[in-house]
């Protein structure tokens, strides 16, 4: 499933969260694209099958063969009509966002949902190819669901990472948890980086879908109505999630926790799934479920 070429958009973002993007398109591999701006960089190598398109077209497109990495240029043509006085007021960070690779499930043609299932071999060549492509962009946190496709998939991706700084995942269940954890040399705590698992960043919870085998649901079910629970907004399967919902956790999350450390100036990789980072590029971009394009391909 190795994808011929991916998109890179060059756009401007502000803190607000308001930005636009122009053709990120994602057939049966690997696609990437980065925005450069004065407010923050967004870098997505996204994983597996999808397709997310903007509803505005104001932004160049470059293209590039997936052997080349996407290299973290800090000179962007965005940047040429800012005054030197606008430059140094404006407090540049990157925000990374990597769908997890290929899992077993995905492998098998189960709905996976939040059943927590690691990655396939290939999966774990998607992770390390990813990692590649952001290697040259600084990051100083981690963001990743609870479930361990996406934490593998951040683990990975970071062995490739060329300041190779050593991703450390925080354990904030409980006081002792947090003591036992505790590093203690100041030296090797500055070649860490600290790694936040939260199950709002989860894929989406399928109900009784989970486990079973797409084409046999399909046949069981009918395709219509197999249909409309992966790809309507606001209509759950049975006992599970909709779009909608995941949506809600996914961005209130986002808000209360990731984009702070954005307007703080922190570099932030997230490490997810398909739902929940469409989601938090539904609310970055102002789209509605029309535009954005939902769908659940392969999750």
């Amino acid at each position: 499933m190795a994808a011929t070429s991916f998109h890179q958009a060059i756009g401007t973002l502000q803190y607000s969260g308001c930005f636009s993007i122009s053709n990120l398109n994602q057939e049966n591999g690997n696609s990437s694209f980065r925005l450069i701006s004065k407010g923050f960089k967004l870098s997505i190598p996204l994983l597996r099958t999808g397709t997310y398109c903007s509803r505005k077209n104001s932004f160049s497109n470059i293209h590039a063969s997936t052997s080349q990495s996407t290299v973290f240029d800090p000179v962007s043509s965005s940047l040429n009509g800012m005054t030197s006085d606008s430059k140094k007021k404006s407090s540049e960070a990157a925000l990374i966002l990597i769908r997890h690779g290929e899992s077993m499930w995905n492998e098998k043609n189960l709905f996976t949902g939040c059943v927590d299932v690691p990655l396939t071999k290939k999966g774990v060549e998607e992770a390390i190819e990813a990692g590649k492509r952001i290697s040259n962009i600084p990051i100083d946190m981690i963001y990743t669901s609870a479930l361990i496709r996406a934490q593998m998939t951040a683990m990975l991706a970071m062995t490739e990472h060329r300041r190779k700084k050593v991703p450390i995942i925080l354990h904030d269940e409980d006081e002792q948890a947090r003591a036992w954890s505790q590093i203690f040399s100041e030296d090797t705590n500055k070649q860490c980086i600290p790694v936040i698992t939260a199950w709002q960043l989860n894929e989406r919870m399928y109900g009784e879908l989970q486990g079973l085998n797409k084409q046999e649901t399909a046949e069981r079910f009918g395709k219509e109505k197999v249909h409309e629970w992966r790809r309507s907004y606001d209509i759950p399967p049975p006992n599970g999630e909709s779009l909608e919902m995941c949506a809600q956790r996914a961005v209130a999350y986002f808000t209360e926790n990731i984009e702070l450390q954005l307007q703080r100036g922190k570099n932030v990789m997230i490490a997810a799934h398909g739902n929940s980072l469409r989601s938090i590029i539904m609310y970055l971009d102002k789209l509605s479920s029309q535009e954005v394009g939902f769908h659940a391909s392969g999750f």
